[in-house]
């Protein structure tokens, strides 16, 4: 049996692992470059409606008892004064918010 001659660099014969080099760089270029920032954005937009949705949730729930534990305990069923306390201090907290506010100014227009 004769001894089989050994390929010569660039020969015919190394094109198929080229190839598939070539293909596995053309790949993950487009995944670095594409698909990655693409699935941030996904995971960043899903995350900020949950935890949007959760901040809701917690805000809505803490409103109720305040709300409940100043009608059972401060003002003995009185529930007119219980929301009239909870609405000065929501009407506190955005008052001080659109103070904090930056808008344009005629200057800028």
């Amino acid at each position: 049996m004769a001894d089989e001659p050994t390929p010569k660099p660039g020969s015919f014969d190394e094109w198929p692992s080229k190839a598939a080099d070539l293909v596995d760089l053309v790949v993950d270029t487009i995944r670095d470059r594409v698909i990655r920032p693409v699935i941030l954005v996904g995971r960043t937009i899903v995350f900020g409606l949950l935890i949007a949705a959760l901040v809701v949730v917690v805000a809505v729930v803490i409103a109720v008892a305040v709300l409940r534990l100043l009608d059972v305990y401060a003002f003995a069923n009185h529930v007119w004064a219980s929301y009239a306390v909870l609405s000065a201090v929501f009407a506190i907290v955005g008052l001080w918010a659109w103070s904090k506010r930056t808008g344009s100014t005629d200057a800028e227009a």
